[in-house]
């Protein structure tokens, strides 16, 4: 496809050509990033305003190692999650429903996305459809047995007084179903992604900067499989040069007029 065609036109075409990709799809595979979710009030992890950014103390709470030997990293992430500092009480925006608008259509293949927040399936996509690469803040897990459980029964504990619950079951470790820095992504979960991107007929990356992997690369993988990508981000991207149709803006505002959607009026 070339630079040409991405570099080139101006966004009123470009948003009338992501607009009739999407119309002419039968399978589409999403990719989201943080972007997404800033119109929720999540800010980024190392942007200007970011969580690490503002609290470089914070990093250790998405660090297995420091968590895993440090009672009080534990029980400071707990304190965290329960002040609602970790997202516990953000809503999903127009974005997140204009994918489920696309499920709706029948349209929405696979939906993979970086984030950690849950907001897709709180917004409504449906499970079977999301592949949450980095894992879910909803949900707790125990590092011992396994067990997950809803982030809300854990909560529930803390705020009785239990500042670093441990497993019900086996007594183990619980932390939040995510994958932190020192653990490995699921395998299946990056094989599903990538066969998505190789399968799809048109490939979305909403709100990512896509630089970080592997999950990135999923974008050059559907662009050799000849599959059309659409690029909606506020900051350029590595792989501007190939989108057939390059967004800028807010994404709650943008991916609604790309999938053909209109927020319901307040």
């Amino acid at each position: 496809m070339g630079e040409s065609r991405a570099t080139h036109l101006a966004e009123p075409s470009h948003l009338a050509i992501a607009q009739s990709l999407v119309a002419g799809a039968e399978r589409i595979a999403v990719l989201t990033g943080a972007g997404i979710s800033t119109d929720s009030g999540i800010p980024d992890f190392r942007g200007p305003d970011g969580v690490w950014t503002k609290d470089p103390e914070a990093e250790k709470l998405s660090t297995i190692s420091y968590y895993v030997s440090d009672p009080q990293v534990r029980k400071r992430s707990w304190k965290r999650y329960t002040e609602g500092l970790i997202w516990s009480n953000k809503s999903p925006n127009d974005g997140h429903k204009a994918l489920v608008e696309l499920e709706r259509q029948g349209k929405l293949h696979t939906l993979i996305t970086q984030n950690i927040d849950g907001l897709h399936e709180e917004a409504g996509t449906s499970p079977e459809l999301l592949v949450e690469i980095h894992g879910t803040t909803k949900r707790t897990r125990c590092l011992s047995c396994g067990q997950e459980l809803p982030m809300s029964h854990t909560l529930e504990r803390v705020r009785q007084g239990e500042e670093d619950p441990a497993c019900l079951s086996c007594g183990g470790i619980l932390k939040s179903a995510t994958v932190s820095f020192g653990q490995n992504l699921v395998p299946q979960d990056i094989m599903r992604s990538e066969q998505a991107a190789m399968n799809c007929d048109l490939f979305l990356a909403v709100g990512t900067s896509l630089q970080v992997y592997p999950v990135a690369q999923c974008v050059p993988l559907a662009h050799t499989a000849g599959t059309e990508i659409i690029i909606i981000n506020a900051e350029p991207t590595p792989f501007d040069s190939i989108a057939a149709a390059l967004l800028r803006g807010s994404i709650s505002d943008v991916l609604p007029k790309v999938v053909g959607w209109q927020p319901p009026q307040l």
